[in-house]
């Protein structure tokens, strides 16, 4: 049978070189420089506002007044920096600085990228926050956390309405909010309109000509696990670095002009960083997309993917899933999305074998040929792009090899491999938390990730690394017996799709491994019950208790002992929620904040008290 051909994609990076340390310690680079990059990124806004003044920066499709979204509006190159420098002369006028910044609550909309422009060339961090902090959140604590760190001396929002609440509960009358629509009733406020109409002087070119490598572009928070969010520091450096880093690990990114059709929100680095930040890197066209990978808004990501076609396309999971099905019957979606996309790349969690098939299948059945599905490992702290893969071929878990000009360092613990980094890509640290800083950089400098990671193949260095879990997720049995919960978990996910939308490990200090699963929303439809019958009784009927009865049967034929053998597994009815850090608005699970707050499920399932358990039944 002859070998499924990929659309051709040339790897940047194919060698690496390795080196031993102290015993135990082991320190891996690519084989190729990193090369000179810019001073900082509004250099390379600057150059194509003047070499490609007319080409589309930034799009999105306007909401009309009914609801839903009509056609897309378009901002150029030349238009996005004559914006950038009017905002920027407005952060001037306030005395804006690292000690007060500007937080931007609201979601990707071409007002937040323009202030976040202005605030790039003025020289003064932003602050993207997650939407659900202010929209989802009862409490606020964690937006309260947000602001409290940062002391932001503005505040943006788009919508009054939809942020209003949120603004009253935690920003003092003293510090000045930006609105794009709407009032706050008694409280003052500013148009964002009154930033644009502002006239930049010559001080908006000494702001811009006093920032350098090391000047704070942004603040971004990491998801919080069972501790309240930290502020990643990020600076020129590491966001210019990163970006020349991703263009010699992933030549494609420049081989023709860059077109991207992204959702993936700005407060988390692959969306505001890496994709943002390729962008303007290498000239491209950002098309907002207002849609996510939910049942509720996975509608419009189709209707954009049916309208533009990205060159490469970025997303989570959940979003490639509901994407190879739709193509299945799809085919204006199909054509465009295939069209011209080079590569497809995930990242946030594992990517079930199903997904991948229904992909190739339906690549196949229209143009011919696949297209690489890539990925890698990286994190806020590193820019985030740290580790890619190398070939076409990729397996779940892969991760890849080094980005050039960054140094990795691997230290065994425990019977498992930490994954340390150092390089220009790496945050100095964490705003106002020296001692959290200080503790998560090791002697040598490295920043210490907590990922395990393992060779592909211990005879072939040049493939690289898998993925092998967080090393503070894994935990022992009571026999003594470590369960390694990275690998375990993208197990079952595999085995369940496409029921399964994540799922958390028990049995910590107990004699079995239990499983507490989040479904997705086709076991509805698995049940045949209608919308309006509740998510538990969904869980409890025949049809949805058979099925995973099979995946726990099925589960427990492949294991291979105690540590990979799922003993016991209940349902959750109740999705996991953002203010209990169970969950980022990316849509990734924090298994230690789950068993935190889940903990009377955890002793209820290892001690046969809840009303529906499953365990596996073999011949």
């Amino acid at each position: 049978m002859k070998a499924p051909q990929f659309r051709p994609m040339t790897f940047g990076v194919t060698r690496v070189n390795l080196r031993d340390g102290v015993p135990g310690v082991h320190y891996l680079k690519a084989d190729q420089a990193l090369a000179d990059y810019p001073v900082r990124m509004t250099d390379r806004l600057q150059h194509w506002a003047q070499t490609a003044p007319d080409r589309v920066f930034i799009a999105r499709r306007e909401k009309l007044a009914g609801g839903g979204s009509g056609e897309w509006q378009e901002i150029s190159y030349a238009q996005a920096w004559a914006s950038a420098r009017s905002i920027a002369q407005a952060l001037i006028d306030r005395g804006l600085n690292a000690e007060r910044p500007v937080a931007i609550l609201s979601e990707n909309d071409l007002e937040h990228a323009l202030l976040s422009l202005g605030c790039l060339v003025a020289g003064v961090p932003f602050v993207p926050t997650s939407p659900p902090y202010s929209l989802v959140s009862q409490d606020y604590d964690k937006l309260r956390h947000v602001l409290q760190t940062v002391t932001p001396g503005l505040v943006f929002a788009a919508d009054a309405t939809r942020y209003a609440k949120a603004i009253t509960a935690t920003v003092g009358p003293e510090t000045e909010v930006i609105l794009t629509h709407g009032h706050l009733g008694e409280r003052a406020s500013t148009s964002f309109q009154s930033l644009l109409d502002t006239v930049a002087t010559p001080a908006v070119d000494a702001a811009m000509a006093a920032t350098g490598p090391d000047t704070i572009t942004k603040f971004l928070f990491t998801s919080g696990s069972t501790k309240m969010p930290k502020a990643v520091i990020n600076t020129q450096r590491m966001w210019c670095a990163n970006q020349q880093q991703m263009i010699q690990s992933m030549p494609v990114l420049a081989e023709q002009p860059l077109v991207l059709v992204d959702w993936l929100p700005w407060n988390h680095t692959f969306g505001g960083n890496h994709n943002v930040g390729m962008v303007i890197y290498n000239g491209g066209t950002l098309y907002i997309d207002d849609g996510k990978p939910t049942p509720a808004l996975m509608a419009e990501t189709l209707r954009n993917l049916r309208d533009i076609a990205p060159t490469v396309y970025f997303n989570v999971p959940t979003g490639f899933e509901a994407i190879a099905n739709a193509m299945k019957t799809d085919a204006a979606l199909r054509s465009k999305l295939l069209s011209r996309v080079k590569m497809f790349f995930y990242s946030g969690a594992a990517l079930a074998q199903p997904i991948w098939d229904g992909l190739y299948a339906a690549q196949e059945k229209e143009i011919g040929e696949r297209i690489v599905m890539s990925t890698g490992l990286g994190m806020t702290e590193s820019g985030p792009f740290a580790i890619f893969v190398t070939n076409p071929n990729v397996k779940a878990g892969d991760l890849g090899v080094p980005t050039p000009g960054m140094e990795l360092k691997l230290v065994d613990m425990d019977g498992k491999t930490e994954v340390r980094y150092r390089g220009p890509n790496i945050t100095p640290g964490y705003w106002r938390a020296p001692e959290e800083t200080a503790a998560h950089f090791d002697e040598e400098g490295f920043f210490c990730s907590g990922d395990a990671v393992k060779w592909i193949d211990e005879t072939d260095i040049h493939q690289g690394l898998k993925f092998d879990g967080r090393i503070a997720e894994d935990f022992k049995l009571a026999t003594g017996t470590f369960v390694s919960v990275g690998p375990l978990r993208a197990r079952i996910i595999a085995a369940g799709a496409p029921y399964i939308q994540d799922v958390v490990l028990t049995g910590i200090n107990l004699k079995e491994v239990g499983a507490m699963v989040f479904p997705t929303q086709a076991v509805r439809a698995l049940s045949g019950l209608d919308a309006t019958v509740p998510m538990a009784d969904v869980l409890a009927s025949a049809p949805v208790n058979a099925q995973f009865q099979k995946i726990i049967n099925q589960l427990a034929l492949s294991a291979t002992g105690s540590a990979s053998r799922i003993a016991r597994m209940c349902l959750l009815a109740e999705p996991p929620t953002i203010d209990r850090s169970e969950v980022t608005d990316k849509g990734s699970i924090n298994q230690r904040a789950v068993l935190t707050h889940r903990a009377e499920t955890v002793e209820a399932l290892h001690a046969d008290k809840l009303h529906s358990i499953l365990k596996p039944i073999t011949a």
